[in-house]
């Protein structure tokens, strides 16, 4: 199903799940230290491009792995996200660079805020040097070729690979060190 299809869902209902959601629903049972979330909250704008993309994502932790599908809309001046799991909207957020909106099913774990949802989002796909302006003292982010590292201070915290250019094409798969957890993200480009 290509992202036009997939959005047309959306405007039903039917949504999405995002990484940072799907991660918590793979089986985090806490919620992370205030030190271990940045509070990143970047403009739409700063990811420097409008994108429409669909993903399938793959979280293993713990010996378990979930699968979901994923749709993601970032336009200048809005990020809209809606999730789906187990076939029933579980999840919807607006962030419009100073607002975050959300709605969420009763059944969504607290952990799952949406807070971390868009900072892992974030975090993920926008530029390193977009980032870098919005890191707290004792946070730092570097990237080598098709790798980037997100430490505090001198302990590697993420490590995102990706497979293709831009960012949010190909397979990006992220390591988050601390929580032991591994998210494989496929992505596909609107008309594939």
């Amino acid at each position: 199903m290509h992202a036009g299809v997939m959005w047309q869902r959306v405007r039903q209902g039917v949504g999405v799940v995002s990484l940072a959601a799907l991660a918590m629903l793979a089986g985090c049972a806490t919620t992370p230290p205030p030190q271990a979330r940045l509070g990143l909250k970047l403009p739409p704008a700063a990811l420097g491009a409008s994108i429409s993309v669909q993903q399938h994502l793959k979280v293993e932790r713990a010996g378990r792995t979930d699968d979901l599908d994923v749709a993601l809309q970032v336009e200048p001046d809005a990020i809209d996200v809606v999730g789906l799991a187990f076939g029933q909207r579980v999840l919807t957020m607006r962030y419009d660079g100073k607002e975050l909106t959300s709605w969420r099913h009763v059944m969504l774990p607290s952990q799952v805020r949406p807070e971390d949802v868009l900072e892992d989002m974030q975090l993920t796909l926008w530029p390193a040097e977009s980032i870098a302006t919005g890191l707290p003292a004792g946070w730092r982010i570097a990237e080598q070729g098709a790798t980037r590292t997100l430490y505090l201070e001198n302990e590697p915290i993420m490590r995102i690979v990706y497979s293709g250019s831009p960012r949010w094409s190909g397979t990006v798969v992220l390591e988050n060190l601390r929580y032991h957890y591994k998210l494989t993200i496929q992505f596909a480009q609107e008309g594939q």
